[in-house]
């Protein structure tokens, strides 16, 4: 069986860089001695989502529009860990500013790449049980988040029909109710 290798990096260059996304240029050698000069990399701070469920068992979700795909979305709360800010504490930060949702006990589910072939960072899924509402969204100039509570049905509902399109956020769902039948 043939082990594998990490490739080498022999340069580096950052061709495009903003607080969200930065995109660098990596010449590599691989293994087997071949060099690639141009392979890209995208440089995403960590990212985080959360499978929030209320007290009555209703999961707290948005509902938002998606410029990518020009549609509007029903999602799990997501957002971006801050500089320094561990996970766990940017999840709960952006459950508390998207829906003004707290508190319940909190463990993390998965850990993911949405792409490793081509991106540096990780999603951190957690899920909070329990949560109440405490407070009033607190959205950024940017955001126009609105709040959706979900029966346990109409989540299982936006899976199997694939209204759901976010990979990051459907495959911890998945995996939620895989361990909770």
């Amino acid at each position: 069986m043939t082990e594998v290798k990490k490739w080498e990096v022999l340069g580096r260059e950052y061709l495009y860089r903003r607080p969200w996304l930065t995109v660098r240029r990596d010449r590599v050698r691989l293994p087997t001695g071949a060099v690639n000069d141009e392979y890209y990399v995208l440089e995403y701070p960590t990212w985080v989502n959360v499978i929030a469920i209320d007290r009555e068992g209703r999961f707290v979700m948005v509902e938002q529009y998606r410029h990518g795909l020009q549609e509007v979305f029903t999602e799990l709360v997501a957002g971006v860990a801050e500089e320094g800010e561990a996970p766990l504490e940017a999840a709960r930060r952006e459950l508390l500013e998207e829906t003004g949702y707290a508190g319940g006990t909190w463990r993390l589910s998965t850990v993911l790449s949405a792409n490793p072939g081509s991106q540096n960072n990780l999603s951190y899924s957690f899920i909070a049980t329990g949560v109440e509402r405490v407070a009033e969204q607190h959205l950024d100039e940017t955001e126009d988040v609105a709040v959706r509570l979900l029966s346990r049905d109409e989540v299982l509902q936006l899976l199997r029909s694939d209204t759901l399109k976010q990979a990051l956020m459907a495959a911890p769902l998945w995996k939620y109710f895989a361990e909770n039948l």
